[in-house]
């Protein structure tokens, strides 16, 4: 998208939010009585809880999550900035168990796909006619050596599940010296949120040029060659903090040496494939797969670590009657057809396809047609914002990326020929919006 007004962006809010239940049939006031269990009560979860309660009262749905608080992922960078309190980004399940929705505050560690029978830790069994796995993703410490849940709970964080790791990594930001170095590295994809660890640097190269560190160094590690919106990232890197082995801000790519292969937590010292970094803040993110209960359920058939599902319903292609949503499912072969990034808007999108094919599916009508939606922001500095919004629909079962109405914010306006810089007006808009659209995806999900 070239240009942005705030009419144009309410379009396109509106659009991603309710884009995928556009085609929702109305439900039969005497629709047949259904039981609906969803485990994981994130974006997805959440979501596909509430809307299917708000489509059919009728049935009756269990949401089974373990924490009694969710903490938002998205602008969490913003809490080891300084820039967010972390209270801002908590909600708790009471909306959801206000619209007759079962909230069990235990984790659910067995799923029955033949007796159809959701079992928690307490020893509780929960039948089901449709199941909702939205497990998120667990990661796999044994992936770099050297690294395991004990030492990045303690010494050397990925804060890439909000809550105390966002903390510990805001502490150690705090404590780093001037002239330190703040070392991010980065899993080979597929991971949650792809834009979400250059964001971070960004909002840590901005607490360090306003908290007394303008000598600091912030070195991203990449296991990757590229990244999600690189052009929009190196422009703000380069305009605000610096960029390159000069700047403050420096991205080292896999086919360079920045695939990380161990850590050493005394020493704070990161082996790459072709060098050591010693730094001051270790910031590892590790390989991600799929959350365990899906993995053990026998829903990850894809490498072993992500679950495929039909693109006409999130239905698993390993097992009928489960649908399985956000970060932990891929779309097609990731290799060549992957649509579905890992982020909380398309966890959100996705929920409501599930929840009306439920729906549709309880009440004997036609399956509607889905469209799958995402929006993605990235604040960088105090007025520097930018996005992406991406809508899929799905043709001869495939997906099938829908170029209008999708885009990203411009690196530059005008020709190519005779480019213009975009005004700050644009990318303070952005950020501004980023903070909007993360209060109404909550009050989506949660209220």
């Amino acid at each position: 998208m070239q240009t942005l007004d705030r009419r144009s962006f309410l379009k396109i809010a509106c659009a991603a939010a309710g884009a995928s239940v556009l085609s929702i049939p109305q439900a039969r006031a005497a629709g047949p009585k259904a039981r609906v269990v969803v485990v994981g009560g994130g974006y997805g979860g959440a979501t596909a809880a509430r809307y299917i309660r708000l489509m059919d009262p009728a049935v009756e749905v269990t949401l089974i999550e373990r924490n009694p608080l969710y903490i938002s992922c998205p602008l969490s960078n913003e809490v080891v900035s300084g820039e967010r309190d972390i209270k801002t980004l908590q909600r708790g399940y009471t909306g959801l168990s206000r619209r007759g929705i079962k909230i069990v505050h235990q984790e659910a560690v067995g799923i029955d796909p033949v007796r159809k029978t959701v079992t928690t830790s307490a020893g509780k069994v929960y039948p089901y006619d449709a199941l909702v796995v939205s497990p998120g993703v667990d990661f796999m410490f044994e992936g770099v050596e050297g690294l395991t849940a004990e030492v990045s709970g303690a010494k050397i964080p990925h804060a890439w599940k909000a809550g105390p790791q966002t903390l510990l990594l805001k502490k150690q930001l705090a404590a780093m010296p001037d002239g330190g170095r703040f070392i991010i590295t980065v899993p080979k994809a597929p991971f949650r949120c792809p834009p979400g660890p250059y964001e971070r640097a960004a909002q840590v190269a901005m607490y360090c040029m306003h908290h007394g560190k303008k000598k600091a160094k912030i070195l991203i590690l990449d296991s990757n060659d590229t990244f999600s919106k690189k052009p929009l990232f190196e422009q703000a890197w380069k305009a605000l903090y610096g960029y390159g082995k000069e700047g403050m801000i420096e991205w080292v790519p896999g086919s360079e040496g920045g695939a990380l292969e161990s850590v050493e937590a005394e020493t704070l010292t990161c082996q790459t494939t072709f060098e050591q970094f010693k730094g001051d803040v270790v910031n590892v993110i590790p390989p991600h797969r799929a959350g365990r209960i899906a993995v053990e359920a026998g829903l990850a058939n894809f490498k072993d670590a992500w679950c495929q599902v039909k693109p006409e319903s999130m239905e698993s292609t390993a097992h009928k009657d489960i649908f399985v949503i956000g970060d932990a499912c891929v779309g097609g072969d990731f290799a060549t057809n992957n649509p579905f990034p890992k982020a909380a808007h398309m966890a959100n999108s996705q929920a409501k396809v599930v929840a009306a094919n439920v729906v549709a599916r309880f009440n004997g009508l036609p399956a509607p047609t889905p469209v799958y939606t995402n929006t993605c922001y990235s604040v960088v500095g105090h007025d520097w914002g930018f996005s992406v919004v991406a809508l899929y629909r799905v043709e001869n079962g495939q997906w099938v990326y829908v170029k209008q109405g999708s885009g990203i914010s411009p690196v530059t306006l005008g020709t190519k020929e005779a480019p213009k810089p975009v005004p700050r007006a644009f990318r303070r808009m952005e950020a501004q919006y980023a903070d909007g659209w993360l209060r109404n995806i909550l009050a989506d999900a949660f209220s």
